[in-house]
């Protein structure tokens, strides 16, 4: 979500969540910063040498004491781990044993304090890379972890760090090299830090002009090529004519009264900054090209939410909307209630807040909220036959699903060009990991049912009859569908023309669901 530039002053106090930010615009002093912090093991690997699981599973949940009793010594790692994730002040003598002070002084990665200690002006967490990068997020001090608690998030314009949407999100990704990508509200720069792996031009959007700040401080300090950076809401700072390979947002989706926090908030009525987003998207998408994001929408009486959600899909894209989990009206502000920490104030305040949020979802007939993700892809096929998917799923899942997702998009290419004849012309075969499960009574001599179990990405399940699962079983690229049905139904006495005739729908749905894939 959006997360926004100040220069760096000296201070005696902690500073708050808005203190000054480092200079951007000090690739020297990032670089030797990033120097020191890998010389010392300051990497993911490294926290959790040192830390140990718990208290590094700890720090996740914005929970520091743990990792205070962990890092009671005097080495260079702990020494790290004090100043820049648990906010403590160290000696200037040892800290200039293990960074190079004056650089971090001068650029405002570090401040001078009264008592002859220096203290960190910006939260620098390690996070590991797809490939094993060693990378660092930057955030506002506190809020390494995006939402947790509403540590440090009631200030607006704050800037978190890495939550558990902004992992589902990079996880969820297509990581196919491209020309160009697009982060929409970039908040620390997580999406972009993930593209700038695979795109040869990154963008950077944010409302928010401290986000795009600490953008380049996260760039910067993991060593990855600088983005183009545009202050401005959606698509509003871009060239009306640019278009892109790939668009990613995790925006501020959240359906709140007004517009409090930016880094949050949509500030649009309801659901209509998600939708706005999607809905734009389609115009500015290559041919090919994804966009992918994260979104809450309502569930609005008397209207069918996936209906709804098909609406917002533009002309000339396939789309599919996953729904991972869905809250009603009172536990979904409770829950954005306590992630900007207002149950810890005061009892009246709360209350009036927690009652403006119901009174602007009874407003609308609202009776939950939905939260998922939406993946378009610009397709030509799309404009007269579009293929829009949406499903409810709030299964486990495996990450990364970036290729499962592409997947999809390839399958539903060859079922829209292939009619039934031709899918009893092509060959098949069981995709990896598939299991077969019977289930029926003890002794008897058929199963009541068959399903077909995915042990990988989605995880699927899906019942089968007897003959799906002969078919399924066979499939191993050899056999055309049409020959392996005629085998059947000699197998099974059955007519091989109404077997013909009946099975398409079954294979169909077999490869839609990632089952099965044609061998070419």
């Amino acid at each position: 979500m959006s997360n926004a530039s100040q220069s760096p002053q000296p201070s005696d106090k902690r500073p708050s969540a808005l203190s000054a930010l480092p200079a951007a615009d000090r690739p020297d002093a990032a670089a030797r910063l990033r120097e020191a912090l890998l010389e010392a093991a300051f990497t993911a690997d490294g926290l959790l040498d040192l830390l140990g699981a718990p208290a590094y599973a700890a720090l996740a949940r914005a929970e520091v004491v743990p990792a205070l009793r962990a890092t009671r010594g005097d080495s260079a790692l702990e020494i790290l781990v004090r100043l820049f994730l648990l906010q403590q002040p160290v000696p200037r003598e040892r800290a200039a044993e293990v960074l190079p002070l004056e650089d971090c002084l001068d650029a405002g990665w570090l401040r001078q304090t009264g008592g002859g200690e220096v203290a960190a002006t910006v939260d620098v967490r390690p996070y590991g890379g797809p490939g094993g990068e060693d990378w660092f997020i930057v955030s506002d001090l506190g809020c390494a972890v995006g939402g947790a608690g509403g540590i440090g998030s009631k200030e607006e314009g704050v800037v978190l760090g890495v939550g558990g949407a902004s992992t589902t999100l990079a996880g969820i990704t297509v990581r196919t090299p491209v020309a160009s990508a697009l982060d929409l509200g970039a908040g620390s720069g997580i999406q972009a830090l993930h593209a700038t792996l695979h795109a040869t031009r990154v963008t950077a959007t944010d409302l928010n002009p401290r986000a795009l700040h600490v953008t380049a401080l996260t760039l910067a300090l993991s060593g990855a090529p600088a983005a183009e950076l545009c202050e401005g809401s959606l698509f509003e700072p871009l060239p009306e004519r640019d278009t892109y390979d790939l668009i990613v947002s995790n925006p501020p989706f959240v359906i709140s009264p007004g517009a409090r926090l930016t880094y949050r908030d949509g500030g649009m009525s309801g659901d209509d900054l998600c939708r706005t987003l999607v809905q734009q998207s389609g115009a500015r998408l290559k041919e090919g090209g994804f966009a992918q994001f994260l979104a809450n929408w309502e569930h609005v009486d008397g209207e069918d939410w996936q209906s709804r959600l098909a609406s917002w899909v533009p002309w000339g894209c396939d789309a599919w909307i996953v729904q991972r989990e869905v809250q009603d009206i009172t536990q979904y502000a409770e829950l954005w209630l306590r992630d900007a920490g207002d149950h810890q104030g005061d009892p009246a305040a709360y209350q009036a807040r927690y009652d403006a949020w119901l009174d602007e979802f009874e407003a609308r007939e609202v009776r939950s909220v939905g939260f998922g993700w939406i993946t378009l892809r610009r397709s030509a096929a799309a404009e007269s036959e579009p293929s829009v998917t949406i499903e409810e799923w709030p299964h486990p899942v495996e990450q990364p699903l970036g290729e499962t997702v592409s997947a999809h998009f390839d399958r539903i290419d060859y079922l829209r060009g292939n009619d039934d004849a031709a899918l009893l012309a092509a060959h098949f075969r069981l995709t990896g990991e598939v299991v077969q499960e019977q289930v029926g009574l003890p002794g008897a001599e058929d199963p009541e049912h068959v399903v077909l179990r995915q042990n990988r990405g989605m995880r699927r399940a899906t019942k089968v009859d007897t003959i799906g699962a002969g078919f399924a079983g066979v499939c191993d690229g050899s056999l055309s569908a049409g020959r392996i049905l005629d085998a059947i139904a000699q197998l099974m006495g059955e007519d091989p023309v109404l077997l013909r005739d009946r099975t398409p729908a079954q294979i169909r749905l077999l490869i839609e669901q990632g089952f099965l894939e044609p061998v070419s």
